[in-house]
């Protein structure tokens, strides 16, 4: 697994362009798996900080307790246009890790935005990544740029 550092310092451009999708919208949707195996859809607010992909979680939402028993994880940003055309799309997926020492992560967290849970209002996971995708649209093509861990990157177009 890759941390969000690896893949920025392998692939930077599309590291910025995903990262920058991710903030024009805070929220964003995240897949996990049920105890069933069928997928469930949440919303949560990812956080780039320190090199590292984090969300943190409500203490024993559902999708925390997802993560916990089965760490895989889809991420997806907010489109605000079901063309495209105006600021594209990215996906990340990859595993999560849930963590316990919180302390410096929520320091960060309140020097950068002001605010910080207590440590026992929050699940906090941090995430690898095995999969970043980023869609655009130029002219009358779409294009998909898509990196795998241990793969590199491919550029798909459609039209």
């Amino acid at each position: 697994m890759a941390t969000w550092a690896e893949f920025a310092a392998e692939q930077p451009d599309m590291a910025a362009f995903v990262q920058g999708r991710f903030a024009a919208d805070r929220h964003a949707l995240i897949a996990t798996l049920r105890k069933d195996g069928s997928p469930r859809i949440s919303g949560v607010e990812p956080d780039f900080a320190r090199g590292e992909l984090w969300a943190g979680m409500m203490p024993d939402s559902l999708k925390s307790k997802d993560l916990r028993r089965d760490p895989r994880f889809a991420l997806h940003c907010m489109t605000t246009t079901a063309s495209m055309t105006e600021a594209g799309d990215a996906k990340i997926s990859g595993t999560a890790e849930f963590r316990t020492d919180k302390g410096a992560y929520l320091k960060d967290l309140f020097d950068r935005t002001g605010w910080q849970p207590k440590p026992e209002e929050i699940d906090l996971f941090r995430f690898d990544v095995t999969e970043v995708v980023q869609l655009t649209v130029e002219g009358d093509e779409m294009v998909v740029l898509s990196w795998h861990e241990g793969r590199g990157t491919r550029r798909v177009g459609k039209k």
